[in-house]
């Protein structure tokens, strides 16, 4: 296995892991309102519930800082390896490209980060984690 091909599964792993973290974010607040109007007691699990906070928080903090995500600077760092400046390699990087990354302004993602963020605060207050004690 070539060094080239090998940085390349890599960047390619590294926007997988990307589109994961962006559709678990996403779905996970629409989890939130879905699972409670259904009942299901899961969504409301405490692990779930402040990994999906800290995640969108992340997100939030990063835009108003102006501070480009770690995995797209990842990402972008081993593709500049192998001497790949855009996006037009293998069929992962070309379709899941599409659809993670698009352009618009910076203050855009600014304020739909922190529209977000302020949907996931409402979720809490809404359908508040289910922190529960543990019997001894």
């Amino acid at each position: 296995m070539s060094r080239d091909f090998f940085l390349q599964l890599l960047a390619d792993a590294v926007l997988t892991l990307h589109v994961a973290v962006v559709v678990f974010v996403v779905g996970g607040l629409l989890l939130v309102f879905v699972g409670n109007w259904r009942g299901w007691r899961w969504v409301n699990g405490p692990r779930f519930r402040l990994v999906h906070l800290a995640l969108v928080a992340l997100v939030a903090v990063q835009s108003w800082l102006g501070v480009i995500c770690p995995l797209t600077d990842i990402e972008m760092w081993l593709r500049a390896k192998i001497g790949s400046p855009t996006y037009h390699g293998s069929f992962i990087e070309h379709w899941l490209q599409r659809l993670l990354y698009y352009e618009a302004p910076p203050w855009v993602f600014v304020l739909v980060y922190t529209l977000f963020g302020l949907l996931v605060v409402a979720a809490w207050v809404l359908f508040p984690p289910g922190f529960r004690r543990r019997k001894p």
